[in-house]
């Protein structure tokens, strides 16, 4: 008999390479009615696809995958759902929490474990319904975590002045430095806030930091960076 503990429903998905760990956290699950299964994910890349057009409240999230870590995965996505992390390994415990996961569980999950941690989700949407009205619970991000030579680097958005595509890599170019990571300038854009414009195949500039501007190209400062044809129009309404 599912557990019936209010008629809120959560919209969750499972993300994990393994078959059985996700029929498993699918069988727990299922004993919450209030619980909704949107999708059952076998990658990261499948889960953000699913992600551009659905509303979800809770991932259960895989760390170990191929192609894409779930810790990676999550903390460059623009819009964060809860996560609870699952895994086989305890190594990754602090990475999970400092990315303020609801939870982090240790595979092979059993029931009474899982139950714990849905009243942790259950917890954090009760304090945030209990929120003072007049402070916002939720702030646009002012920087991100990047993946670089195996560790994590922490990008502030108001100092980058560029990013510029490499084939299968982008360059971040900031006001003291730059990084070189491994990713798309389409997925890369995904995750920028709005005072970012793509205006070239090869470029993403920062709107702030435009200096001046003309047909084909455009100055951050000494910078010049061109302005492709089909981003033109784009790029104008961003600077009204």
């Amino acid at each position: 008999m599912a557990i019936q503990t209010q008629q809120t429903r959560y919209r969750c998905i499972i993300v994990d390479d393994e078959a059985l760990g996700r029929e498993l956290i699918e069988m727990h699950l299922a004993q919450f009615a209030e619980f909704e299964l949107v999708a059952s994910c076998s990658s990261a890349i499948e889960a953000h696809q699913l992600l551009q057009n659905q509303s979800v409240d809770l991932l259960f999230l895989d760390i170990e995958m191929p192609v894409l870590k779930g810790t990676d995965f999550y903390q460059n996505l623009a819009h964060k759902p809860y996560v609870i992390f699952t895994t086989a390994y305890r190594d990754y415990a602090i990475e999970g929490f400092e990315l303020d996961a609801v939870d982090y569980l240790l595979k092979p999950i059993v029931f009474s474990r899982f139950f714990k941690a849905i009243e942790k989700f259950k917890q954090r949407i009760t304090n945030l319904h209990h929120a003072e009205p007049n402070v916002p619970t939720q702030q646009t991000p002012n920087a991100m975590f990047v993946r670089e030579n195996r560790k994590q680097v922490r990008i502030v958005f108001e100092n980058v002045l560029y990013i510029e595509g490499l084939k299968d890599y982008i360059k971040i170019f900031l006001r003291d430095g730059s990084h070189i990571i491994k990713s798309s300038m389409s997925a890369f854009e995904s995750q920028l806030p709005e005072n970012f414009a793509r205006v070239h195949r090869s470029f993403i500039v920062n709107v702030d930091h435009i200096s001046a501007y003309a047909h084909q190209y455009l100055e951050l400062n000494e910078i010049e960076i061109p302005i492709g044809e089909q981003y033109r129009k784009h790029l104008k309404n961003k600077l009204g």
